[in-house]
């Protein structure tokens, strides 16, 4: 489904960037302390941006959440909201036929 896909490569852009982040950080205080210039050329997220990655995965989140929850909420008004809920999400093992 893709409210999954958006979340799975939210949670990884996050992830990511967090890494980034930490590694610089990491890397910021080994230099400080040994008084060394401890080359990061090799680290997988060198020259990457993670933080824009982040924030365009945030604002696709953002645009989709809207008719994601309109959905959400004409179903848990009906009388049957879990045979709704369950029609627009559902389980991957499921069988609809």
């Amino acid at each position: 489904m893709l409210c999954s896909y958006f979340v799975a490569r939210l949670l990884v852009a996050a992830r990511s960037d967090w890494y980034a982040q930490g590694y610089a950080e990491c890397s910021h205080h080994v230099n400080n302390a040994l008084k060394v210039d401890w080359d990061t050329s090799r680290s997988a997220t060198h020259g990457v941006n993670t933080g824009a990655a982040l924030a365009s995965f945030k604002n696709r989140i953002q645009q989709f959440a809207a008719p994601c929850h309109d959905l959400i909420n004409v179903a848990l008004q009906s009388e049957d909201h879990v045979a709704q809920l369950r029609e627009i999400f559902p389980d991957e093992g499921e069988d609809l036929a």
